[in-house]
């Protein structure tokens, strides 16, 4: 009987928003980051629509206590999966509180630092916010989040909406959040850490928070450089008011993600914390405008389900476009355009997903929706689409929406298509080149860049006029970056005129361009390709300085010297690359210990996943391996990071074809943690 009333009940609850509408919940929380756990009290406050007898919240791996509705302790089933609360509830409202627990395996992370500092941040889209809090894994269920979190007083606490109130007690800082309005469950968030900031306002007089870490501070500039324009700019060209009471951006180690855009709290990976020089490769300002953009597509108005996902990411993509196309210009949004178009094409030959598709890939919910904004938009005018989308927000705001929703929309305002449009972009997996290249050529870069495309077959003696004047002419430099690509495979001395000519454009991407195309340098371009050790890009000078290296072996030292007090990225790419290629040359350093022991410190777990991939990538590449190298490979093996994870797994699989590695691997095992001995060991099995 048991399991027949478990499956009933699951089946109940798939239709639980019919007889229960939770209303609130608010969450008083403690953390202890050595063990890695979470605890508190939470008070849910619903109502209950029509008689049941069994609620359910999603709740994986928590232990529960003191779980009482309106003061009165009943019975409840804990699944691991979800917390049971069996009852006979009537009509009217309710008020549930208990006592949780938990030890979360993902969606809530502690990140270790240097000098026994820790992050802490959460990330419940498509990890669940029910493996660190007690919700609904389901979007439909939209309740107004309170959280008030106590913990260390030397770190700065940030969850979603306003701080209502500070207090201290002892070592410990209370902080206490509040929402006004509700939202899905995927959307809640935490963020601790040793952090400053400082703070704006819209034009609109939203409260605008961004935060650093103290060490950041020279970086702040560049990595917020555009941020107050994007918010100004889209709440103008969306004609919504921006629908939360603060915005707040917060960068975060080792984050799964490039952002995420937790209602009020974004959350950003600080691959994008950079400096005037960084700013020209790796820049916020994209994925600073498409978490944004979601405040609006996703956080106030959400998707009813995975199939309609395209509304919160194609929406956001387009969006963030048209905040990009305000900054850099046409020519950039018209080529940013093309260059996903080609992406979409290509992708097509194989993908047999559509928009429409609840297993869509990222490329077709996130690209492809975006083009087929931009299609409706150019078909329907500025001014219909504006006015649909004003409408569409205001009718569904903190509700789920559906395509056919957004449609409705559309046809108050005009007559287009809709079904055409939607069997063409959103239901068909093929790409309307004519379309796309119709509305494309509107932009005279794009004119240009489809006739260079063209010549791509074409023998380069008889291209070669339009390829010189190309790159000696004034156009938009994507153009010129496609003539470059037109010039890889071809013969060094037919080509040479054009790669000085690309040279001499000056022109950071046309130039960082060539660097890449060039693997084999001869000796009369070699002092040519040497200033791009000087461009102002931290990837135009990893390129170069390998490459160079690589080539022209009797001037290693030469370029070493120059090099040696390159740092990069806040990756530490040129440093790790610098000290790869020192302890490569023979006779270079006096002090080869020091050096190794440095790169092998990258590799340690004192830094984020890249600079450690970085690190241990280069090592094995140059084979200076020892068993701290091997040790800290390994540790790869349990980070949260997927994509780390997997590259520790898949090298150690190479090296163990080795048996000399394997043996040193054994000799390793019993000093490593159990997790990572756990890890090995399958390995090893294999």
């Amino acid at each position: 009987m048991k399991y027949i009333f478990l499956f009933f009940t699951s089946i109940l609850f798939a239709q639980q928003t019919k007889y229960v509408d939770f209303k609130s919940v608010s969450g008083q929380l403690s953390l202890n980051s050595k063990e890695k756990m979470i605890s508190g009290t939470v008070d849910f406050q619903f109502e209950v629509l029509q008689d049941i007898d069994t609620i359910s919240l999603d709740a994986k791996n928590m232990s529960f206590s003191n779980v009482k509705i309106d003061e009165k302790e009943i019975m409840f089933i804990n699944t691991n999966k979800e917390l049971k609360l069996v009852y006979p509830f009537k009509k009217g409202q309710n008020h549930l509180t208990f006592n949780y627990t938990a030890k979360p395996k993902q969606a809530l992370y502690f990140v270790d630092m240097e000098n026994e500092e820790v992050q802490i941040w959460t990330q419940g889209q498509g990890r669940y916010t029910s493996n660190w809090f007690p919700s609904f894994d389901d979007v439909n269920e939209k309740l107004i989040f309170n959280l008030g979190i106590s913990y260390d007083v030397a770190y700065q606490v940030v969850s979603n909406g306003v701080l209502k109130e500070k207090t201290s007690n002892g070592n410990l800082n209370h902080w206490q959040y509040q929402m006004e309005k509700p939202m899905s469950s995927y959307l809640l968030m935490l963020a601790i850490g040793k952090y400053d900031k400082k703070e704006f306002k819209s034009k609109s007089r939203v409260p605008l928070e961004y935060y650093y870490e103290p060490k950041d501070a020279n970086r702040f500039e560049p990595t917020y450089r555009y941020s107050k324009r994007i918010f100004d700019f889209l709440e103008k060209e969306i004609g919504v008011k921006y629908p939360w009471k603060i915005n707040r951006q917060i960068p975060v180690r080792d984050f799964l993600y490039a952002g995420m855009e937790n209602t009020t709290s974004t959350l950003f990976a600080t691959r994008y914390v950079v400096d005037s020089i960084g700013f020209c490769d790796r820049n916020y300002t994209n994925v600073d405008a498409h978490e944004l953009a979601h405040h609006w597509f996703g956080d106030l108005i959400t998707a009813e389900s995975s199939k309609h996902h395209w509304l919160q990411e194609g929406f956001a993509t387009y969006f963030a476009l048209l905040a990009e196309k305000d900054i850099y210009g046409e020519d950039y949004f018209y080529s940013k355009l093309y260059d996903t178009a080609q992406q979409i094409k290509f992708a097509s030959r194989t993908d047999t997903i559509p928009v429409l598709n609840a297993k869509a890939s990222s490329l077709t919910f996130y690209e492809k929706g975006a083009w087929a904004l931009f299609v409706l938009h150019e078909s329907i005018g500025d001014k219909a689409f504006k006015k649909a989308i004003k409408s569409y927000l205001n009718i569904y705001a903190y509700q789920t929406v559906n395509t056919q929703n957004f449609f409705d929309e559309i046809k108050k305002v005009s007559d287009f298509d809709l079904d055409k449009f939607q069997k063409t972009w959103l239901e068909s997996t093929a790409f309307d080149t004519p379309t796309a290249n119709e509305l494309l050529s509107k932009n005279k870069t794009i004119q240009k860049r489809l006739e260079i495309d063209k010549l791509k077959k074409t023998p380069l003696k008889d291209k070669m006029d339009i390829l010189k004047n190309t790159l000696e002419s004034d156009v938009y430099q994507s153009v010129k970056e496609a003539v470059v690509d037109q010039l890889e495979n071809e013969k060094y001395e037919e080509k040479k005129p054009l790669l000085l000519l690309a040279m001499q454009t000056h022109n950071i991407n046309v130039r960082q361009n060539l660097a890449g195309s060039l693997n084999k340098i001869p000796e009369d371009f070699r002092t040519n390709y040497e200033t791009l050790l000087d461009d102002k890009s931290y990837q135009t000078q990893e390129i170069a300085l390998y490459w160079l290296w690589r080539n022209f072996p009797e001037h290693r030292n030469e370029y070493l010297d120059k090099s040696k007090n390159w740092i990069g990225f806040n990756d530490y790419n040129l440093r790790t690359l610098w000290l790869s290629l020192a302890l490569s040359t023979p006779n270079y350093s006096n002090e080869p210990d020091s050096l190794i022991n440095e790169l092998i410190a990258f590799s340690s777990t004192k830094y984020e996943a890249t600079t450690r991939q970085n690190a241990l990538e280069k090592l094995i590449a140059f084979k200076i391996i020892n068993d701290q190298v091997l040790s800290n490979l390994v540790g790869t093996t349990t980070h949260h990071m997927w994509q780390f994870s997997k590259f520790g797994r898949d090298t150690i699989r190479l090296l163990l074809k080795n048996p000399e590695m394997r043996a040193s691997f054994n000799r390793i095992l019993p000093n490593l943690t159990s997790d990572e001995q756990f890890q090995l060991n399958r390995l090893l099995k294999e």
